[in-house]
Parts: C-alpha cells; structure tokens; sequence
C-alpha cells in the first residue's frame, strides 16, 4: 500500500450515502423547479466540499463518492438555470443598476426567451472555479509523488480551494428563474387585443397613491394640521368614511390596485425586496423573494393584467411616477406592465439600493443615483417630492399639449413611509416635526399639480382619486382606529379616499360623503366603468380568463349603495393567511332572521346597514399582554370602529356562518390560486 493520501472507491456507507444525497437533490431540483431547492443543493456543496477536507485531515482519503455527489449535485444546478434562468446566468455579476433591460439587451432580459446557450454559458462560468478546483484535486489524488508529504499537502491545499470557490459560487450564483406557477399568457393577449381602441370623449385619470398614510393624515378626517389640496378632492368631490386598501403592507395593496385582486392570486403577498443586493452575505436579498413568495415569484406576474395595460390598449398615454414596488426586472418593470413611461424607484426608500429611474419600453438608467442624491447611503432624500412633481408636472403638459389621446397618471409618492424627509423650504416648517413637514409638502406639489391642470384646461374633465397603501407605521394618525400597518385590524387597511371629477354627469354631487366600503382591488373595474372603455365579446368588459375580486363602486358612488355584501365579502389577510372577514347587511335582513327579529339594538333599529368584521384569531395589539389572541371575535363596525366589544356572544348565528366563509374563501383561493377560468382555457 502506498503511502500518503489514497483515493478511495470502496463501497463505505457514509461516502455513499452522501453521493446519493447529491443525486436525490440534484434530480429533486430539476423535477420541483424551486429556487429554495437551488440553495439547498448549493449548500449541499459547502458541506460535500468541507466532508473532503475532513477526510483528508482524519483519514488521509479522497472518497471518489463525495466527488461524484458534488458534480451531481453542481450539475443539475448548471442544468436547471439554463433551462429555466430567468437572466442570462452571470449571477451576481449581473448588475442590475447598470440598466440591463428585457426589452434592449438578450444577454440580460429577464424575460426568459434569450438563447438557452446563453443562460448555459453564463451559469457554466459562475461554477467553472470549482469544477476546476475539483478536477485538479481528483487528477493530484490519483497521481504518485516520490517526496513523501507532498501528495498530502497539495492535495489538502485543492480541497481548502475548492471549498473556497463553493463559497464563492454561494455568493455569486445566478439566483433568478422563472416563476414555477400557472400562466395566463393566453387569456392576457387576448383580452388586452379585445379592448376596444377607442379614446373620444374620455376622461383623463389622475390616480393618487400616497405610502402609509393612515386615515386621519388628512385634514378632511380630523388631522391636526392642513392639507388643504388634498382635502379638495374630497370637498369638490366625494369623501369616503369607509375605505380599505386590500391588504396592510405595501407591494400587496399595489398588486391588488394594478390587478382588481386580491395578492393571494399572484403569489403577492408580502413585501418585494431588491433582487440584485449582491453585498449582503449570499446575495440574501436576491433569493428572498422567490422563497418568501414562494415558486419564484419575484414581483407581480408578466401575465396578470393591469389597470395599465387596459387604458394602454385603450389608446391611453399610461405613466407612472414615484414608487413601484412590484418588481425591478423583465416582466416586472412597470414599463412591461402597461405603463408607457416610468420614473421613480423600483423600490422603497428604506431599502438598499435606492435610486430612480427613468424607464420606457423595460429599458432604464438611473437618473438620479446614490451617490448624488443621498448622504451616507440613505440619510437625504429631501429632493424626491420636488423630482417625482417636476416628472409627472412635465409628463402630462407634453402629452395633453402633444397627444389627442387622454392621459392615465399613476402619481405613487414614496412619502410618507419612513424614513420620512422634507425639502429645504418646508423641513421645520410645520411645528410638528419631519412627518408634517413632509405630508404638507407633497400637499403643496399637489397644488401645483393642479394648477397645471387648470392651466391646461383639463381640471374637469379628469378623474381624480386619492387613496393610501396601508394605514401608518411609526407615526401618522389612524383616526382612532385599533392597529397599524401590517395588522388586519381597521388601522391597517382602512385608509382615506376621495375622488374628484367635475364632468361626472351626475353622477354624484360635489361635497358628499359616502358611508358604504369600498376595497382597492375594486378601482379596476370602477375606472374601467367611469371610463366606458369597451371590450369586444364581453358583457361586464372585464378580463374572462381569470377572476376578478374588485366590484364596481358606481353603486357607492351614485346613491351610496352597499356592494361589499356577503356575496363580496372584504378579505383582511396577511402572509397567505385570511385573518378577518367582513361584509354589509341590510338591517331588515339582520332582523328577518328568527334569532334575531326581537332585538332593538340602536345598531340594528337605527341604521338601514350593519357591518360585521369576524376573526378567527388574532394577535393582540397590546404589548402588555402580547401572548394573547383574540379568538372568535365578532365585531360591528357600524356603531364600533374602534374594534372595542366582542359581540360573539350577542350574535353567535352569525359569527358561526362568517367563520365559516372563511373557509370556503380560502378553500377556493387554494383550489384554483390565480383564479383561472377553466373553461376559457379548456377551450383554446
């Protein structure tokens, strides 16, 4: 027997094991398709590659199994980001804040239809270092030396080396592939081609979304300071006591306001991080997503359609300024979702990287960089009201003073999520610290955003809604409301609306205040109404292939009638989970039923609509006591919209049949996630 390291063939039972392992991952990633079991193989590696150095330090062996689970495992990774990459495959090399576009360059698409040997050669150079550094310790493995100590020492230092090129490929793997769920390209291209192109006499639409603003950060709902632009959409126009973002965290409520559905259809339902943070430790963000999403998904799905693309196919100028939130790549951009133009952030202003943008056609450049528009990272971001204004002031000049089409804006202001900042002429102006300071300047840019549409001769005839993402955070007002932002209590989803549109005819009149609910997912079909855009072979001239949650608020709007009824229940949810349900009534039905026809509750005799809010279970709000949870938990938020009383007790009936709905919604959420229409698809 030789001396020194052996390489060792026998039929040993860990070695064995761990080769079969690689192979079980290896085949487990190609057949599940999932970034996470990505990662799993990867680390597999590490641990393969550290099992070799152990080898050769206590036994002095090379063990020709953990090799050949190793290359399985590196393979079916190779093999798995060629065929279903959603980038070229230079991992964290590709750099995303230099522009690379679906649209303008194939190598950094993201959309997925770039060669296949592209995707291969990109992911075969990311993993080369270790296959070399694996090669090189199996070729000094089974090579004699005549110096004793040398076989051992070289092949120690390749297998220290190889496990320091599998860290680095840990680091800079591509970590991007397609969503792993059910597409609706389809029934999308269908739709949107059906859409009638047709733009006369249609109204401009103006639509507001500020960034956790709570429902008594106006003015017009009992704020303690003015915010006079925006209260006069509500005061020449309608003000709404009762509505609900549909969900209580940011890129949720936006998925549901571009879609008219809920989050839950398109894997939407939590935050969307950057995808190319490639300094923090293993690229964390960049596979946060697709895990925390679950299939993949990194932002709202290429397939869903949006609010955008139906004005688009329209005839509309579609932009969109401020904050995305949706995505920062391929199908994700905004600018491949139905906008025109788009400038702003694809992300939020509390996370790394933060920039802006200007982007047409899925092409962009950073306009305004972090070097020259924050301090030490993020700590100045006092110019993004002024920049955000003077975009969208001069986007719409052009297009109504260069276009014949109406204009749809998409105005998503950053503010006032925190970290909150203000401009030189209105930081400290306010008396009431950087929060007001803030809200009242974007109030001012409001202002002059409309007097530029006066000036254009276009105030009238455009459509004007203002609305919120979620309620506040750290600070801002909830209006007295229980919770916050990412809670299902009211503070959470219930935010201020108002929408203004002097040429409505008749429709309603200016000054009023509506009671009934509405739900952000609802502004789809609501504008789509408002609008008369027309689609071909459709009789509500919504989208056929898929469902739509949202419900026309024209019945609110004209006469204040209730249409979140038990039939349309409003959904609180949160990570993939419905925590509360809720719906309106008529008080001659509540009082109809046997159980109930005797009772003379103010609520019920003085009111022509009860509303009731049930939870299954809740975590408290309290700090003090925050191991508790409120259990089969009625409230009635006609006469109590604080969420003060469980009236579980006073109306068991109808507690019982809320709680279970909520089984049946999320059954049938489960059953069919995206809400696919079979039977358009079954027939194309």
């Amino acid at each position: 027997m030789k001396k020194g390291v052996l390489f060792d063939n026998s039929k040993k039972v860990f070695p064995i094991i761990t080769m079969v392992l690689g192979i079980v991952l290896g085949i487990a990633l190609l057949i599940m398709r999932l970034n996470l079991v990505a990662v799993v193989n990867v680390a597999y590696m590490c641990i393969i590659s550290a099992l070799i150095i152990l080898g050769l330090l206590i036994f002095k062996k090379l063990y020709l199994w953990n090799f050949i689970g190793y290359i399985a495992s590196a393979l079916s990774i190779v093999i798995y980001y060629a065929i279903w990459g959603a980038d070229a495959g230079f991992g964290a090399f590709s750099n995303g804040k230099a522009g690379w576009t679906s649209a303008g360059n194939p190598l950094f698409s993201g959309a997925s239809n770039y060669n296949f040997f592209v995707r291969l050669g990109g992911n075969i150079l990311l993993v080369l270092p270790c296959i070399i550094a694996l090669v090189a310790l199996f070729v000094v493995g089974k090579k004699s030396f005549n110096k004793k100590g040398t076989k051992f020492f070289a092949t120690t230092a390749l297998s220290i080396l190889l496990a320091g090129t599998t860290v680095l490929y840990v680091l800079t793997m591509n970590l991007r592939s397609q969503p792993n769920v059910d597409r609706l390209w389809e029934g999308h291209d269908d739709y949107l081609k059906k859409v009638d192109k047709n733009t006369a006499d249609k109204p401009n639409v103006l639509f507001i979304l500020m960034d956790d603003m709570g429902y008594g950060d106006t003015s017009l709902n009992g704020a303690i300071y003015d915010t006079p632009n925006m209260d006069r959409i509500g005061e020449e126009g309608l003000n709404f006591d009762n509505f609900y973002s549909a969900y209580s965290v940011c890129s949720p409520a936006r998925f549901s306001l571009m879609t008219g559905r809920y989050p839950f259809r398109g894997y939407a339902d939590n935050v969307i991080y950057p995808t190319f943070d490639t300094f923090s430790p293993f690229a964390s963000t960049r596979i946060f997503n697709s895990i925390e999403m679950g299939n993949n998904v990194d932002g709202m799905l290429g397939d869903e359609i949006t609010i955008a693309e139906v004005f688009q196919s329209a005839g509309y100028n579609t932009g969109a300024f401020g904050k995305w939130h949706l995505g920062d790549y391929g199908e994700y951009l905004p600018t491949n979702q139905g906008f025109d133009y788009f400038y702003g952030s694809h992300h939020v202003n509390d996370m790394n990287p933060f920039y802006h943008v200007s982007e047409e056609n899925g092409e962009y450049e950073i306009v305004h960089g972090t070097d020259e528009m924050f301090v030490d990272g993020k700590k100045d971001q006092s110019k993004l009201s002024e920049w955000i204004h003077e975009e969208i002031n001069d986007w719409i000049t052009d297009k109504v003073t260069n276009s014949d089409e109406p204009f749809f804006a998409y105005y998503a202001t950053p503010w006032p999520h925190g970290p909150v900042f203000a401009g030189d002429d209105f930081d400290g102006t306010s008396g009431m610290g950087t929060y007001v300071d803030c809200v009242t300047e974007f109030d001012y840019y409001l202002g002059e955003l409309f007097n530029t549409l006066e000036e254009l001769g276009v105030m009238d005839d455009t459509i004007i809604v203002f609305t919120s993402d979620n309620g506040p955070a750290l600070e801002g007002s909830t209006g007295n409301l229980r919770g916050g932002k990412y809670t299902a209590y009211e503070a959470g989803q219930k935010v201020p609306f108002m929408i203004k549109w002097e040429n409505n005819g008749g429709l309603w009149e200016k000054g009023e205040t509506r009671s009934q609910s509405g739900v952000l997912c609802d502004m789809f079909p609501t504008l789509i109404d408002l609008c008369g855009i027309t689609v071909t072979g459709t009789e509500n001239n919504l989208p056929f292939d898929r469902t739509i949650d949202g419900v026309s608020m024209i019945p609110v709007l004209k006469d204040d009638t209730a249409i979140h009824t038990i039939e349309h229940p409003i959904l609180h949810m949160k990570r993939e989970k419905l925590k509360a349900i809720q719906y309106t009534a008529e008080t001659k039905d509540v009082l109809a039923r046997e159980e109930y026809k005797n009772y003379k509750y103010p609520v019920l005799t003085e009111n022509e609509y009860v509303t009731f809010k049930y939870f299954r279970k809740m975590q408290n709000d309290n700090p003090a006591f925050f191991d508790k949870t409120r259990k089969n938990w009625l409230y009635v938020i006609s006469d109590d919209k604080g969420e003060n009383y469980n009236r579980t007790s006073t109306y068991p009936e109808i507690a019982d049949e809320m709680n279970k709905q909520m089984d049946s919604v999320m059954n049938g959420f489960k059953d069919n996630r995206r809400g696919i229409n079979n039977e358009y698809y079954k027939n194309i």
